[in-house]
């Protein structure tokens, strides 16, 4: 009798143990799927940002005619290359001021862009820190603030300057996806006031 009640006492939490079990594998393994699912889910949305950056990828190219204080126009011809990289993209633009006597006065910009945490905003990386990784520039120093991104069919490139008396110009170049190329938008703002507007179409080159 007394080993028939021991039986059944052990038989009793064995079925309780394995009554706890259960619901703690059933834990795990929902762990793990919302962990793989999260890992995918992440990999779509990098996969995407990618494809976002794939319609922009090309060489665009046109001009501009600009009135400067005193009425003068000047015809500025402008580009921009945009390509992809390992970890994101990268913008190289060229402006180009053609002067009386034909003679050009050429700026250029590159600046490579890698994806940061926010979906569809990039952050620049144009200088290398002693570990040899690209950051951002610092503009206390009077270095640009460059940052990236894409909304719908448009790529945009914001920079940031803090001048030595504290105030601040920001420059938006807002570049469209359009038929046969790009529409291009830039803005300065300088605290917070517009100054500057200029639009005009880039055709593909290639």
């Amino acid at each position: 009798m007394l080993n028939l009640s021991l039986s059944s006492q052990i038989s009793s939490r064995q079925r309780r143990a394995v009554a706890r079990a259960v619901p703690c594998g059933a834990y795990i393994h929902r762990i793990l799927f919302n962990g793989l699912a999260l890992v995918c889910s992440l990999f779509f949305l990098a996969s995407a940002a990618f494809a976002d950056i794939t319609r922009f990828v090309g060489s665009y190219s046109g001009s501009v005619e600009l009135a400067d204080a005193e009425g003068l126009v000047e015809l500025r011809d402008m580009s921009v290359t945009i390509g992809e990289t390992k970890k994101g993209f990268s913008v190289e633009w060229s402006t180009a001021t053609i002067r009386e006597d034909g003679s050009r006065k050429v700026k250029t910009y590159d600046v490579s862009f890698v994806e940061t945490d926010r979906a569809g905003i990039f952050a620049a990386a144009m200088e290398r820190n002693v570990f040899g990784h690209a950051v951002q520039m610092d503009p206390m120093k009077g270095q640009p603030y460059v940052w990236g991104r894409i909304t719908g069919p448009t790529l945009t490139v914001f920079s940031m300057f803090v001048a030595p008396n504290g105030d601040y110009e920001m420059q938006q170049y807002d570049r469209t996806l359009s038929d046969g190329g790009l529409e291009l938008r830039y803005v300065v703002h300088r605290n917070g006031a517009p100054t500057r507007a200029i639009s005009t179409f880039l055709k593909r080159v290639y």
